[in-house]
């Protein structure tokens, strides 16, 4: 199973908030801190305020802040919201415009698909908090 760069970056940028929660941050901040661009962020930062998991505030003092205290933040929950698909195989994808010739046979699929629901199930066990317990390391590391 792999995430997307943008689901990565999703979960980077809410704990970048989280173990800065004292303050508001801004994006060019977050960027510089992960070496991401500050383009692609910004739509990141876009979703995530639609989703409800940050406020963005206007404006020569303004920032992001996060909306929910980390441990009300679903790591399965998160991730099923910013991930476009979980098609670990072409199989797994109804519109596939090449569907594989075995699939009415094949076992794999559903193999790939209880791993799948078990994947989700574990990170359901999960909160932002759980990820971000160790602040202070994970802001000498970014500084």
């Amino acid at each position: 199973m792999k995430l997307t760069t943008y689901t990565d970056y999703s979960i980077r940028v809410l704990m970048y908030l989280g173990i800065n929660s004292e303050r508001l941050c801004t994006s060019t901040e977050i960027s510089a801190a992960y070496g991401i661009s500050r383009n692609h962020l910004s739509k990141i930062i876009h979703q995530l305020s639609k989703l409800k998991y940050i406020q963005s505030y206007k404006g020569a003092s303004g920032g992001i802040t996060l909306l929910e205290k980390p441990k009300n933040i679903n790591l399965r929950k998160l991730i099923e919201q910013v991930e476009p698909d979980f098609d670990i195989v072409e199989c797994f994808n109804q519109d596939s415009v090449f569907p594989c010739k075995i699939t009415p046979s094949c076992k794999l699929k559903s193999i790939l698909n209880s791993s799948l629901i078990e994947f989700l199930k574990n990170l359901e066990k999960y909160t932002l908090a759980d990820i971000i317990e160790n602040k202070d390391e994970l802001k000498s590391n970014l500084t």
